[in-house]
């Protein structure tokens, strides 16, 4: 019933954009679907749209499809990629089947630190690498929201070393790194997407996933789960992408302005983001109970992960960037 409705969507987006084109008009009505998220990216992406009307006096206005009303987030790229949409915000490793130089977002402890995870992605010359790397498949990244970092959470029992994940069927992104990630650790990956996971944590078919806490409290899959364990084994970032082909039919003005309310509104979001981190924890315990435990000693995990590093160091398209992102690290 839900994808009968998403086809019905879609027809009605297509159709309202070519009468829009038909229009002796200069107001564009640009379209932004997402699937589920925390409340304070939702206000960054409608922030970006407020930004964007404000700029261009009214000419573009952003129209929001959200909490997955039009599908999966590979299925809000494909329509972006055809222009049945205009924008999207997905995890950076949903583009890795897109462009391969986005795998290395997917990298356990590429980035030492919050601070190192901002060096790289407030660095333009690193980040126009990724942006533009799917111009020629029909979209381009426009910026990026931090979505902090991803642990594992439970059921039956917490992780606190990699041996604990033995056994373990661990809900990951479809993503090839990721998998291979948790088949390094020693668990059972599973890939499926965010909306399958609380029923299967609610089924059994999963014991766990790995995401951030937004993932226990706006998903609410701190209702079938126990714990949360920060072992931080990933910093993924949102990236906010758009139709080439919509971008294309703007005027210059019209393009400095998407770009200016893009990058606004993720200095938005960055300003509201550990506040809304912060409360999200106090909420997984006040509301839900889950139990959090810290893993201070992460080099058993990092030792088991260290040949994905290898990887990426000695292949052709990625040996680069990866270098420039870790020579902006903590441990230089």
């Amino acid at each position: 019933m839900k994808k009968i409705f998403s086809l019905m969507l879609v027809g009605i987006l297509i159709s309202g954009f070519l009468i829009l084109k038909g229009r002796n008009t200069d107001r564009k009505v640009l379209k932004y679907a997402y699937g589920s998220n925390s409340e304070v990216v939702k206000k960054s992406m409608a922030e970006f749209g407020r930004l964007l009307e404000e700029k261009t006096n009214g000419k573009l206005v952003v129209e929001y499809y959200p909490d997955g009303q039009l599908g999966t987030e590979r299925e809000f790229i494909e329509m972006v990629q055809t222009g049945v949409i205009n924008f999207t915000k997905v995890s950076g490793s949903a583009l890795e089947s897109f462009s391969s130089i986005y795998s290395i977002f997917g990298l356990p402890y590429l980035f030492d630190s919050e601070e190192h995870f901002y060096r790289v992605m407030d660095n333009k010359d690193i980040m126009d690498k990724f942006y533009n790397s799917t111009e020629h498949l029909g979209f381009v990244g426009l910026t990026y929201y931090d979505s902090g970092q991803r642990s594992f959470y439970t059921k039956g029992r917490p992780i606190t070393k990699p041996e604990d994940l033995k056994g373990m069927k661990i809900r990951v992104m479809q993503s090839e790194t990721a998998i291979k990630m948790i088949s390094l650790m020693g668990g059972s990956p599973v890939p499926m997407s965010n909306s399958e996971t609380y029923t299967s944590l609610q089924q059994g078919i999963l014991d766990g996933a790995e995401s951030n806490e937004f993932a226990i409290t706006t998903a609410r899959h701190g209702e079938v789960v126990q714990y949360y364990s920060y072992d931080e084994h990933t910093r993924v970032p949102d990236i906010v992408v758009m139709s080439k082909s919509t971008l294309d039919m703007l005027t210059e003005e019209e393009k400095k302005a998407v770009y200016e309310a893009a990058i606004e509104s993720t200095i938005y979001q960055k300003d509201k983001w550990k506040d809304a981190v912060a409360e999200a924890q106090k909420q997984m315990i006040e509301e839900f109970g889950v139990k959090i435990n810290t893993i201070p000693d992460k080099s058993r995990f990092r030792e088991l992960t260290s040949s994905m590093h290898d990887e990426f160091k000695q292949n052709e398209k990625t040996k680069d960037v990866y270098t420039e992102i870790r020579e902006l690290g903590d441990k230089k």
